[in-house]
């Protein structure tokens, strides 16, 4: 989370001094408005506001009619919950190489793929976004789902397109940690009709059928599900921070731009599949040595970070996953269910060669969007003072 102040404060005593803090309500209906904002902004039809981007993953999974013997495909780096959503939904997750990118390889999809593989869920990483154009058209020609992961790109895009409402469904996030923020909260986005229906369901089901009118018009019946709804004080919060959305992104992305223009030809940069569409929240320096990354990532005034140190957004890091711990009751376990016996990957801590590789050589730099001219010409003195 970037900026937050007097207008979220001033939001939230409008919902206490109302009373109604259930989503469900003939008061402000912060939730309503939510899910109104997001249909504008992302230009999405059935936005659904939630707890969590974990909790958008999972519901749009079982959406998709995700289940027992299928497949997902993911890729080798991205925060656990990713994979964890997979397994959620009974189904066995199927670890994939990053590219250049650091996002999923369309490549190793395509190698990745088996009659049992059902959806693709690419993640849009730092901010950085994966090759859309490619991974459709894999995706279309396999007859795969395709779920974007823009958990940690929100409001980022793809060829004029925002992520997460490129593929079947996508998942936003919220946390504490996002370009946004509620303090946890998250959104499905879709213009699925079917995956809409079954994801609100899936996601209330304890009161989705008894609240309002939420399921005038449906034709998928009620089934029992989680419950993953929010409320109008998270609501309230995030009416205000998607207000503030676009003005943050436009800041990332000047001061990453300016930082990079400035550095033009003295250092390597990781390639981008959409620079315009990039969120700007990370610079990521290209090395050809995990020694020089990490000579780099140390130098005064840098306070870099290597990904290959992020702990559980690499796959090796997955315990629960690697392990096969997919729930604490055994017969809940998707990796001990008979329906995926001759599914499970023998994952182990090398299977991905190429990620692990690639996420030793890269360092990471925050971007700022409140930093001035001044502070960004410090910047760019102390990382060019590093990289002599």
């Amino acid at each position: 989370m970037y900026r937050i102040g007097h207008e979220e404060i001033a939001e939230l005593i409008k919902v206490i001094n109302a009373r109604d803090l259930f989503k469900i309500n003939k008061g402000l209906k912060e939730s309503q408005q939510v899910e109104n904002k997001l249909s504008e902004i992302f230009c999405c039809e059935y936005p659904i506001f939630m707890t969590s981007g974990h909790a958008a993953l999972t519901s749009a999974l079982v959406a998709m009619g995700i289940g027992p013997g299928d497949e997902v495909i993911v890729p080798a780096y991205t925060y656990i919950a990713t994979a964890m959503a997979v397994v959620a939904a009974g189904a066995i997750p199927v670890i994939a190489e990053i590219d250049d990118t650091l996002t999923l390889s369309p490549q190793d999809i395509k190698m990745k793929i088996s009659k049992q593989t059902k959806a693709i869920i690419p993640v849009h990483i730092q901010g950085f976004p994966c090759n859309m154009k490619a991974i459709m058209e894999i995706a279309q020609a396999n007859n795969l789902f395709v779920l974007e992961d823009a958990c940690q790109a929100d409001g980022g895009s793809f060829g004029g397109k925002r992520l997460g409402t490129i593929g079947n469904a996508g998942a936003l996030s919220f946390n504490y940690f996002k370009i946004i923020s509620c303090g946890e909260g998250g959104a499905l986005l879709t213009d699925d009709r079917e995956i809409y229906e079954r994801a609100l369901i899936y996601q209330d089901s304890s009161a989705v059928a008894f609240f309002g009118d939420q399921m005038n018009g449906f034709s998928t019946d009620g089934f029992c599900g989680n419950e993953y709804r929010s409320n109008e004080l998270c609501a309230a919060v995030m009416n205000v921070q998607l207000s503030r959305l676009d003005g943050i992104l436009a800041d990332l992305r000047k001061n990453k731009k300016y930082i990079m223009d400035h550095l033009d030809g003295i250092c390597k940069f990781i390639p981008s599949n959409d620079i315009e569409g990039d969120c700007g929240t990370t610079l990521a320096f290209q090395f050809e040595t995990e020694e020089q990354a990490r000579a780099f990532a140390t130098a005064e005034g840098i306070n870099g970070t290597l990904p290959i140190d992020t702990g559980k957004h690499v796959y090796k890091h997955w315990t629960p996953i690697m392990e096969k711990r997919g729930a604490f009751n055994p017969l809940m376990d998707p990796f001990k269910m008979q329906a995926n016996k001759d599914i499970t990957p023998d994952y182990h801590t090398e299977m991905c060669p190429e990620t692990l590789n690639k996420l030793s050589k890269v360092v990471y730099m925050s971007i700022n969007p409140n930093d001035n001219k001044e502070h960004l010409d410090e910047k760019i003195e102390q990382i060019k003072k590093a990289l002599n």
